[in-house]
């Protein structure tokens, strides 16, 4: 008999949009026996999240996301809302017995992360983070490779996240650039990324060292925001921005391997820009979140006549969810990272597997964020697993 497990999801902008489309698609193209319902979506802004309700898909919304937790006919509670609103959303709901997938970051504080994570445990419900990039596509297929040890021993991790899109002093002063709200400015949001796709392919990190920047200290007060645009008034008053605006950092991996690892908004030029390249003793591998379905690939095992970068079409039917897709060379996009990463989530709840990445990478993640602040803060190297 098919199981039919009811979404509830807090949030309905940027993520909140991307996170039902997922849910939406996945009968279309992950049929199972698990039905997943779009029940109830949670906002305050009731004109909005009831418009929402409408353009999504979800049958009902709710104006409190206590009110969404306590209800029986919901048995996963989504968090997609801005940042401070994690820990609150995700232990009511673990309070009241549901699954429960959370945004990155897990919260903005490391012990509130651990106190999620005990949570959810101790009440045995399923939990994930929302680290999509792991499945995209030319990901997946990068740590098959590495798993099977086509690059041998690995000595470098160099990655970066570049955006470019608050470069304009004129920019508001959004929620994301204030540090009650989001916890970490270019660091945490884009930083995250990088550093759970270096835990996820080679490791966990040793000890950090790093340096950081704001490079626009004030900016007019947010009158609306949507996703990544904000608009303010043009006499708006002026607020001080409490996050940095570009970190880099070096790290050393429990495996010996050295990494470095860039995060900014003020890459002009730069949209989406996540990369990465890993080093190792039989070849390289490359990755541009901008070309998604490509993985370079340097095999130094080949004759040298006949070594070289090639660039590896991942849509063809070598990573895990290719089948469930287009056929061969018809490429995949951002959105379908979502469809995979809640494809997953609802498989560990239905058959009672551990869901990945868990809060646990979560932790993790929040762990080296806060090592790379302390680093910056004594300008001296500092051990993660001291965090």
């Amino acid at each position: 008999m098919a199981k039919q497990l009811n979404v509830g999801l807090v949030g309905y902008k940027f993520m909140g949009k991307a996170h039902s489309s997922a849910y939406a698609r996945l009968p279309m193209f992950f049929p199972t026996d698990t039905e997943v319902k779009m029940k109830a979506i949670c906002g305050r802004d009731e004109e909005w999240v009831k418009q929402s309700a409408q353009q999504f898909g979800f049958e009902d919304y709710e104006l409190d996301y206590h009110d969404l937790c306590k209800r029986d006919d919901i048995d996963i509670v989504d968090c997609t809302a801005p940042s401070d609103y994690h820990k609150k959303v995700i232990m009511e709901a673990i309070a009241n017995g549901k699954h429960v997938f959370c945004e990155k970051p897990l919260a903005i504080t490391l012990p509130d992360a651990r106190e999620m994570l005990a949570a959810a445990e101790k009440a045995g419900v399923k939990h994930q983070i929302g680290f999509n990039f792991r499945f995209a596509p030319a990901v997946q297929l990068a740590k098959q490779m590495i798993d099977e040890g086509r690059l041998g021993k690995i000595f470098h991790f160099r990655g970066m996240y570049l955006q470019d899109y608050i470069i304009d002093p004129r920019y508001p002063m959004s929620w994301r650039l204030n540090k009650d709200i989001c916890g970490s400015g270019s660091l945490g949001d884009l930083g995250a990324h990088v550093i759970d796709m270096a835990r996820f392919l080679v490791g966990d990190l040793k000890t950090v060292t790093g340096m950081n920047r704001t490079f626009v200290t004030k900016r007019p007060i947010v009158e609306r925001m949507e996703g990544l645009s904000a608009k303010a008034a043009d006499d708006a008053p002026l607020a001080d921005v409490t996050v940095d605006d570009a970190t880099c950092f070096v790290a050393e991996f429990e495996n010996g391997a050295l990494g470095t690892f860039e995060a900014t908004r003020f890459a002009q030029g730069n949209k989406n820009a996540m990369s990465f390249e890993i080093n190792g003793e039989k070849g390289s591998i490359r990755f541009y979140w901008e070309r998604l379905n490509e993985l370079q690939f340097y095999d130094a095992t080949q004759d040298p006549g006949l070594q070289g970068f090639n660039v590896i079409q991942a849509s063809e039917g070598i990573h895990p969810y290719c089948s469930h897709w287009w056929p061969a060379g018809h490429v995949l996009g951002y959105d379908a990272t979502f469809v995979h990463e809640l494809y997953e989530f609802t498989q560990a709840i239905a058959n009672d597997t551990k869901a990945k990445p868990g809060f646990e990478d979560g932790v993790a993640v929040a762990q080296v964020l806060d090592a790379v602040d302390l680093s910056i803060a004594r300008k001296a190297w500092v051990d993660v697993n001291t965090i």
